[in-house]
């Protein structure tokens, strides 16, 4: 998929676009990108997602993003779109005229633009569905999409999240929540414990459930050699060692050696217990192994 920071560097070709956050490309997005691939076929031209990095809520309310910039491309080459204009999104972009943002559409040459029904855009929220018809022949506004009478949106996702309840928020994305992060030293304290981890760095703004989990981690060690481990991941504070930091730790079973360095993708699939203070380390490796025991049964089943 290519991807570009603005239209002017794409050809000048037509296309058809959709446009919004994309904020975890979530199933009410899918429905977007299926429509959109839809009248790629049917004009024979390119798709195009015109997005914003970060998502509009992370600048204008200080929301927490569901997916960085790189987990949002891949998410949208997984779906099929041939290309992506990731813009940054700042407070003077924010603050420019609807004209300038039709003007930016105006440039991909749009046969069809897709986008859901509440969208506006320009200062002040000032752009709505019907400025779009300038730009367009074509405009598809789609409602919004509901799950079992429940509204598909990034802001009920991250809800699930903050209560901890990844299965929520799977539910919604139509698949398991994930966050990618680079493994950095920690201070061994897993390794004392007989359950070494895995201390992942995310970007800061990235949401993340609080808790212990069971997990699926995935490094990508070359071209053609994905390895994946089942595991059990702690996300909080540590409050058995008066921990003042949040940490993202994964302990990955049956694996042995040390993944410095690496980019570990890790997939959220059931929540064990909430962070808990223990009298001690003892009582806390013997909670560590049931953790263990819980996981392990809760992945059984995923491959």
């Amino acid at each position: 998929m290519k991807t570009y920071v603005s239209p002017s560097q794409r050809p000048d070709t037509e296309t058809v676009v959709a446009v919004g956050s994309f904020d975890g490309v979530h199933l009410g997005h899918q429905a977007l990108l299926a429509q959109l691939k839809a009248k790629g076929r049917e004009h024979k031209v390119p798709t195009v997602v015109y997005t914003f990095d970060p998502p509009t809520r992370v600048l204008t309310q200080g929301a927490q993003f569901l997916s960085t910039l790189p987990e949002k491309l891949e998410l949208l080459a997984h779906y099929g779109i041939d290309e992506t204009v990731a813009v940054p999104f700042t407070t003077e972009f924010a603050a420019r005229p609807k004209e300038a943002f039709l003007e930016d559409l105006r440039a991909l040459r749009p046969r069809a633009l897709v986008v859901g029904e509440d969208f506006h855009f320009g200062r002040g929220r000032a752009g709505g569905v019907a400025d779009l018809r300038e730009v367009a022949r074509e405009v598809v506004a789609l409602p919004m999409h509901q799950l079992g009478g429940e509204d598909i949106k990034s802001t009920r996702i991250r809800e699930y999240l903050k209560a901890g309840d990844v299965e929520g928020a799977a539910r919604l994305l139509g698949r398991s929540y994930g966050a990618q992060g680079v493994v950095v030293p920690g201070d061994r304290l897993g390794r004392r414990l007989g359950w070494p981890t895995a201390n992942l760095r995310v970007p800061e703004g990235k949401a993340l459930p609080l808790g212990v989990f069971a997990v699926i981690a995935r490094t990508e060690r070359g071209p053609h050699n994905v390895q994946r481990w089942h595991g059990m991941a702690n996300v909080g504070f540590r409050p058995t060692v008066d921990g003042t930091e949040r940490r993202f730790e994964v302990h990955l079973f049956d694996f042995e050696g040390d993944l410095y360095g690496e980019e570990l993708d890790v997939q959220f699939f059931a929540r064990l217990r909430g962070e808990q203070k223990f009298s001690g380390l003892d009582e806390l490796r013997a909670q560590l192994a049931r953790d263990a025991e819980a996981a392990r049964a809760a992945l059984r089943d995923v491959r």
